[in-house]
């Protein structure tokens, strides 16, 4: 009885212990003044919590709970002293007023940051009136992403839903080695340049099990972006997933070591795509792989296009400098909502060279009349490819 006593006696002790621990490094943006009336102005309290939990030498946690908090411009700055768990229960609304965004282009920032986990909740930005003033033509601010990482590594996004961002979604910027998984995105498909997720001058990128439904990209890949690994993700509506737009500056980064794979294009303007300006540049796109791959009614299921002109006039009538190799389409199967399933539009002063086909069966509205064009395109094709391959 005694020794069961000494051994109930240390579980408490060590209960309580975690406890206490766990306790002091939560940090609940209530207890800094936040509101949960989603009419409140809570950025001040949130800048509070996150600079506590930053101080913390033990890891620590930003605790968002339910409720929704009206958050206006906020930047979480590092380095900390410890990992942080950022973690939302409840939702973080933006400013129902277009214009108290300001002109930085950013909503929520994570500048210098390193081992912070984001984790659940719901981030909506309210873009539906800054989306009827770019469609109406008025004179409007640049527009604001949602959540952007800048200059920071080992991060991970996990279980967050987006909603109606002004512009991308998620920018990652100058990173290394950041996970996004089990996300939802959404925002109407006729919202402009309201990218799921978009990725520049970064590195070790993993993207994995979202949906994604926008008015533009549901990722993009800018000049910079090198090892990224994206797979299972349902994209739809948008304009797929894109590498580029490349070459918009003589002077850029390229891209290489790109992953597609396990990914279905549902209604989307493009399924997989490459796409530079017609103008000259350093740029490039190499080793890129698109791998198990379904198509329900893509527009565009496979596209290279190097005379990008998204306005359709003012462009340069020039050859892309960008230099496009080493792409594999590998178990590529569904259906085109336009004959040309596959397209491949190349710079004639500098042609898509190892374009690598195997396992394509791609039809025009189920029937099996769907084609291929090439221009300026290199390579090779083995096993079954439907449409027959034009190199």
């Amino acid at each position: 009885m005694a020794k069961n006593n000494i051994v109930h006696c240390l579980l408490i002790l060590v209960l309580f212990s975690s406890s206490s621990r766990a306790s002091n490094g939560a940090y609940n943006v209530e207890s800094f003044g936040a509101k949960p009336d989603g009419r409140t102005d809570s950025t001040q309290a949130f800048v509070r919590a996150w600079s506590a939990a930053c101080m913390s030498t033990g890891p620590a946690t930003v605790y968002v709970p339910r409720g929704s908090f009206l958050v206006k411009p906020i930047v979480f700055s590092g380095p900390c002293k410890n990992k942080i768990l950022f973690r939302i229960d409840g939702k973080i609304l933006g400013p129902s007023n277009y214009w108290s965004y300001g002109s930085s282009g950013f909503w929520i920032l994570f500048y210098k940051v390193s081992r912070v986990n984001i984790h659940g909740g719901i981030v909506d930005a309210r873009g539906r009136s800054y989306w009827a003033c770019r469609n109406a033509g008025k004179i409007c601010p640049p527009g604001a992403r949602s959540i952007s990482l800048v200059a920071s590594r080992n991060v991970i996004v996990s279980r967050l839903i987006s909603m109606n961002s002004q512009m991308f979604h998620i920018a990652i910027d100058q990173c290394r080695n950041i996970v996004l998984e089990n996300l939802t995105i959404s925002a109407p498909s006729l919202s402009p340049n309201t990218d799921g997720v978009h990725i520049q001058s970064s590195t070790g990128i993993n993207i994995s099990n979202s949906t994604i439904k926008t008015g533009d990209d549901c990722i993009s890949m800018g000049p910079g972006s090198k090892n990224i690994l994206i797979q299972r993700i349902a994209c739809g509506p948008g304009h797929g997933i894109s590498i580029g737009s490349l070459g918009e500056h003589s002077h850029e980064d390229g891209v290489q070591n790109v992953t597609v794979a396990a990914t279905v294009f549902k209604g989307t303007q493009n399924g997989v795509r490459i796409k530079s300006w017609g103008r000259p540049s350093s740029g490039f796109a190499s080793n890129i792989v698109f791998r198990n791959i379904v198509m329900k009614n893509a527009y565009n299921p496979i596209i290279i296009d190097q005379k990008y002109c998204p306005s359709g006039h003012g462009c340069p009538h020039q050859n892309s400098g960008v230099k496009i190799s080493g792409v594999t389409y590998e178990k590529i199967r569904g259906t085109s909502v336009t004959q040309v399933a596959m397209n491949f539009i190349c710079s004639s002063s500098n042609p898509c060279r190892g374009i690598k086909m195997q396992g394509i069966n791609l039809t025009y509205f189920n029937r099996p009349i769907a084609t291929s064009v090439c221009v300026n395109a290199h390579g090779t094709a083995s096993g079954s490819v439907l449409p027959p391959s034009c190199f």
